[in-house]
């Protein structure tokens, strides 16, 4: 019998000990900058009860949900007839209770429902998960990958989104991606569907506006008038979406026009506000009000967020929002939290397109000591304890080899120095340090290296 080539899920990825210490370089980052502004740490479980999960990112994201057989015979409570109607719908609630998680905010306000006598309010969290969606594979869209998220809770400030903005800018400095972040309010989006007199429309039009990129001007418009907007609305609509200016030239502009929604004002004034914050700060990347920004999940409900990167084509990177009534779903009334999700699996694509990775990672071995035999092992060994003890990546060869398949191992793991000890350098006391970079060799005694390497 043939043996069948091992192969992974389309939309999976393995990772290469080199690309896991790049996407730990983005996760190192990126935790750096939420603990800095004061979230903490949660985890929860890889799936989730389908009951805790459907219904909480409206109808195309509930396609996309990964769903778990029962286990052990799942077929024992369905009948012949449910079989033989063959209703995907209806077979799943009796095959299937559990689900992969489609992102890290519903089950964090599950966490908070179920957890609340525990927590201090305003919660603050963050959490570096792996989600799962059953999407189609493409470039940047895959059905494993992680997420990167920090929410705030139980606040309804306006600070917290003026620190969202802060925190996306450091990070994203960091990391040296020249990015817009991109800043809308369901508020004003809702404004605009009731001055359009199709306020019971909100979900289809922001649905059909989150594709403009993907889609075009034309194809949303279709889109609108498929989901039964009258051809009269669609018209009114296309100022409003390439409405143009500054930031305070379009919250002008949209006073103006939403002038007879309540709604729509206080989504202006909640901008307004947070714009006005951001102009204290000298931030990196430029903040953008882009009225076609409107988020597919349905459980926004006030600000919403979208970072894109300026140098390569690659959709969203990072994105979130303020949600009024999530926690709501599961029992809890009144608590406001928002949030954002950076992209690592996006980011890490970003990163390699534009070679914007350090040379030297520092979970990377810094210093290989090559072995030539016994000998040299025993008098390696105790160096190579000292270096470590100070907090240096340090190996040596387990066996003694060609002296060019060592260096050539080196070099392949990227190691910056190598550590050259022989028969001669042990009866004189000192070692031969390589620069595998510049090929520079130098003699040191044992505490020279100790200097060395530690400062």
């Amino acid at each position: 019998m043939a043996i069948q080539k091992p192969y992974i899920p389309k939309g999976t990825r393995d990772f290469s000990p080199a690309e896991m210490l790049k996407r730990n370089y983005i996760f190192d980052t990126i935790k750096k900058h939420f603990v800095r502004f004061g979230y903490q740490p949660i985890e929860t479980p890889a799936m989730e009860n389908l009951s805790t999960l459907i219904g909480k990112y409206g109808e195309e994201g509930d396609k996309l949900l990964f769903k778990i057989l029962n286990s052990g015979d799942f077929l024992t409570k369905t009948s012949d007839e449910l079989l033989a109607q063959r209703n995907s719908q209806k077979l799943t609630t009796k095959i299937s209770e559990k689900g992969l998680r489609y992102d890290l905010t519903v089950p964090f306000a599950r966490y908070v429902v179920q957890h609340q006598n525990e927590i201090n309010f305003p919660f603050k969290r963050y959490q570096i998960q792996p989600v799962w969606r059953a999407d189609r594979p493409q470039k940047g869209r895959y059905r494993e990958f992680f997420q990167c998220d920090a929410d705030v809770v139980g606040t309804n400030s306006m600070l917290n989104e003026v620190e969202i903005v802060q925190l996306i800018d450091g990070i994203f400095s960091d990391l040296k991606i020249n990015v817009v972040i991109k800043l809308n309010n369901r508020k004003i989006l809702s404004g605009i569907a009731e001055i359009l007199g199709q306020a019971d429309k909100i979900i289809d039009i922001t649905v059909a506006m989150d594709k403009l990129d993907k889609i075009g001007l034309n194809n949303v418009n279709i889109e609108l008038i498929d989901k039964g907007l009258p051809q009269t609305a669609v018209d009114q609509l296309q100022p409003i979406i390439l409405l143009s200016g500054n930031n305070n030239e379009k919250l002008a502009s949209l006073k103006s026009v939403l002038s007879n929604s309540e709604i729509g004002l206080k989504g202006v004034a909640e901008m307004q506000e947070i714009i006005d914050y951001l102009q204290m700060f000298d931030l990196q990347n430029e903040v953008e009000l882009d009225l076609t920004l409107a988020r597919g999940l349905n459980y926004y409900t006030g600000t919403i967020f979208e970072v894109k990167a300026n140098d390569v084509q690659i959709g969203s990177i990072c994105g979130g929002g303020r949600y009024d009534d999530l926690t709501g779903i599961f029992g809890l009334k009144d608590v406001s939290g928002v949030g954002i999700s950076f992209g690592a699996d996006r980011i890490f694509d970003v990163l390699n397109e534009l070679d914007l990775y350090p040379k030297h990672q520092s979970e990377n071995t810094k210093v290989f000591f090559v072995n030539f035999g016994k000998a040299e092992e025993i008098f390696c060994l105790p160096i190579l304890a000292k270096l470590r003890k100070a907090g240096v990546n340090a190996e040596i060869y387990p066996e003694a080899t060609k002296m060019k398949k060592q260096m050539k191992f080196a070099n392949d793991k990227a190691i910056p120095f190598v550590v050259i000890i022989g028969e001669d350098e042990m009866q004189k006391g000192e070692l031969v340090l390589k620069n595998m970079e510049s090929g520079e060799q130098k003699f040191l005694s044992i505490e020279e290296l100790l200097i060395f390497m530690t400062k």
